[in-house]
């Protein structure tokens, strides 16, 4: 289904926005629903606060941390050694 969309802007700007549309082959609304979607794609999905707020949660714990080697070698030793998980 589509909506129709009504966006007021001054006549300065909607002649810049057809020259760029015009520039690029497109209509104008073809040019305004691409900026929209690349505008959507800018703007971070979740919420700031709750991004931090697991970034807090999770830097409550101690994780095993070394040399990326280190534990790909100690990960595959473990394999060698027959234990899994």
């Amino acid at each position: 289904m589509s909506t129709r969309l009504q966006v007021l802007v001054d006549d300065v700007e909607l002649r810049e926005i057809q020259r760029i549309a015009r520039l690029q082959k497109m209509t104008v609304a073809e040019w305004v629903r691409q900026a929209l979607r690349q505008a959507r794609r800018k703007t971070p999905s979740g919420a700031a606060g709750k991004k931090l707020d697991i970034l807090r949660a999770a830097s409550r714990y101690a994780y095993p941390t070394a040399d990326i080697g280190t534990m790909l070698k100690e990960i595959e030793g473990g394999y060698s050694d027959g234990h899994q998980g």
